[in-house]
């Protein structure tokens, strides 16, 4: 098994061999790529160096599997050149994400729309891969009717310069801004770029994506996404409106038994999520599970997970072992 992971010298791509190598990824041959000014440069995995190649000789090198993550602008020139060549790209950027010809996936959601035709995967965004694995359980149950999410996205979702500017604030370092604002001691309800109806891509994209993945536009989503000075994990206030009633052991026990979810929900012994304790692992905790007593068949939730993991690499690597056990590659 021949892979490439484009974008190795990033942030999420430092995470993703990580993940490979925790995981046991089956790799014969490693290609580390990145963009021509990485190239040369010398990267370790597994004990071993490996020199970082360039986009057009990892194309050359025809790999079976190559993971993404490097921005939108390179997916849509080079996703295609390594899709003609036989690879199957699992893309982590939102290049794919809603082009209908694609399948934008979480693999214990909606893995089996794979097929060997699929060449170029989505990977969906990080607030929403954590949202749809709390909600498909008990969409598939109760039938959501509308979702309101508020999000408290950490710093790393920006990227490095995000984690230097927090890290030189906490320090008294005046240093490069990624925001307008401090996020020292702030919260700041931008998250990506607005656009003309006055949301940002980052609150449209937990608006459209959802639907795109449970194959289902039946329900109603609005959100309002936040930086928070954390340096890593994202947090989520879910409120969920159902069609039908539910029981609240019931949504708990339906979330239990979940793949890759975890409840932590214990008033008694004060347990519930938070990002300090998502940090470096691949589940998606839920918690503060609770009736909303405004409104009938509705429910609040609070979900947390480390966004550089199932939130970007751990998914993008999941989907490449599902490809692999189901020998669509």
């Amino acid at each position: 098994m021949k892979v490439a992971v484009v974008g190795a010298t990033g942030m999420v791509g430092n995470v993703m061999l990580q993940v490979l190598a925790e995981r046991n990824f089956p790799i014969t041959e490693l290609l580390l790529v990145a963009s021509e000014r990485s190239k040369g440069k010398q990267m370790e995995y597994k004990g071993k160096t490996y020199t970082v190649i360039g986009l057009q000789d990892a194309v050359d090198a025809k790999p079976d599997i190559a993971l993404f993550s490097a921005g939108g602008s390179t997916s849509e020139a080079w996703a295609p050149k390594f899709a003609e060549v036989g690879c199957t790209v699992v893309d982590n950027s939102s290049a794919w994400r809603m082009d209908p010809t694609k399948k934008l996936i979480v693999p214990e959601i909606n893995g089996d729309e794979l097929t060997k035709e699929d060449k170029i995967i989505a990977n969906p965004n990080c607030s929403t891969i954590q949202l749809v694995m709390a909600l498909a359980p008990l969409h598939k149950k109760y039938k959501m009717k509308r979702v309101v999410i508020s999000t408290y996205q950490s710093v790393s979702g920006t990227g490095v310069k995000a984690v230097e500017q927090l890290e030189n604030e906490t320090k008294g370092i005046k240093g490069e801004m990624a925001y307008h604002y401090p996020i020292n001691r702030n919260a700041i309800p931008q998250c990506d770029d607005f656009i003309e109806n006055g949301y940002t891509k980052e609150e449209m994209k937990l608006v459209n994506e959802p639907k795109k993945i449970l194959a289902d536009d039946s329900f109603s989503v609005t959100a309002t996404a936040v930086r928070i000075p954390t340096a890593g994990g994202h947090s989520e206030a879910v409120n969920i409106e159902f069609v039908n009633d539910f029981d609240l052991a019931e949504v708990r026990k339906l979330l239990a038994e979940t793949p890759g979810v975890i409840v932590q929900d214990n008033l008694d012994t004060f347990t519930y999520p938070m990002p300090a304790y998502a940090h470096n692992k691949d589940e998606v905790f839920v918690g503060r599970i609770r009736r909303d007593e405004s409104q009938a068949n509705t429910l609040n939730l609070w979900i947390v997970a480390d966004n550089l993991r199932k939130g970007a690499a751990t998914n993008t690597i999941q989907i490449g072992e599902y490809l692999i056990a189901n020998e669509l590659v």
